[in-house]
């Protein structure tokens, strides 16, 4: 599997990231109902055989479970993969979560992280969000001292502007961002995806496939059926008037996919991939074959014609 250097860091990760966000399960504010962690396991494990060489995850998912799964996924493994964790969202005993970017509370919540993944150093530790926004100085001056500390390797910033980026790259830089990017939500490319390429800051893009919306596995009745403790019952982008035009643009991924014997996911994946200033793609999986159905998007290079057909139908008027 190809792989790219992620920013000023001398990571040389793969295209596609195994992302652990659903595998943290229901019974917060943004599960994904209720998952059987040996699933998950075994989904870690066939994406580390099929080449797969990081995982994102955060003390968030499922506040903190994902951690403690990636943790029991990875023991005894000998080829460890780099493990991506991030900060600044925290919880009480209500399972209720609120953000906080003081310097106290980062310090407890990587310690915290440390011990739920059973490592001494973390490769990458982001910020989860810039909330509160006028923390964001105080937060990347504490990851900085946090990596000089050698508790961290590297430190990135995920949902972050440029004009936020920009506060705080005097303080320390910024290794990489994390922002949303798919053909549902393109925001970013006018403006922060130019940026990181100019500054050489690494762009690790999340749901590339809307959420699972552009898999192809998505239908009505499936999302009928979402669990009560599944953010997306909630999301737009699954309920009318945007579902029925999400649905035809899943319909033209697949056509598209048919000619290379891969799912519309795929496509969705490879097309984020294709922008110069995209480093990799996170990927969720909840179980194994999920991940062999979107590891070819790592090796999928689109023609000019699929992507004018993509384009082609984004531009059509409702």
């Amino acid at each position: 599997m190809e792989t790219r250097q992620l920013g000023n860091s001398d990571f040389q990760i793969t295209t596609i990231g195994f992302g652990a966000w659903a595998i943290g399960g229901g019974n917060w504010e943004f599960g994904w109902g209720p998952q059987d962690d040996q699933e998950s396991i075994a989904a870690i494990h066939r994406a580390l055989d099929m080449g797969i060489n990081w995982i994102d995850t955060a003390a968030a998912y499922g506040l903190g479970h994902s951690e403690e799964v990636v943790a029991r996924a990875l023991r005894g493994v000998s080829n460890r993969p780099y493990v991506f964790t991030k900060c600044s969202i925290v919880w009480g005993k209500e399972r209720l979560t609120s953000h906080n970017l003081k310097a106290e509370s980062l310090r407890r919540e990587v310690e915290d992280s440390l011990r739920r993944l059973q490592v001494d150093v973390i490769d990458l530790y982001q910020i989860h969000w810039p909330d509160p926004d006028p923390d964001i100085e105080e937060g990347w001056r504490t990851l900085a001292e946090l990596k000089a500390q050698g508790k961290v390797r590297y430190i990135g910033v995920s949902n972050f502007s440029v004009e936020q980026m920009e506060r705080i790259a005097p303080i320390a830089p910024i290794t990489s961002l994390q922002p949303p990017y798919s053909l549902l939500d393109r925001k970013i490319e006018p403006d922060i995806l130019p940026y990181c390429q100019a500054h050489n800051i690494g762009v690790i893009v999340y749901s590339p496939m809307a959420s699972g919306l552009l898999s192809g596995a998505m239908t009505r009745e499936r999302i009928a059926n979402f669990p009560q403790d599944d953010w997306r019952r909630n999301n737009d982008w699954f309920k009318e008037p945007q579902l029925t035009r999400n649905l035809e643009l899943v319909e033209v991924l697949r056509r598209i996919g048919q000619r290379y014997g891969v799912t519309p996911g795929t496509v969705a994946v490879a097309w984020t991939l294709r922008h110069p200033a995209v480093t990799a793609a996170i990927v969720g999986a909840r179980r194994p074959g999920q991940v062999v159905d979107i590891v070819p998007a790592a090796d999928l290079k689109l023609s000019q014609d699929d992507v004018a057909q993509i384009e082609q139908f984004m531009r059509a008027k409702v």
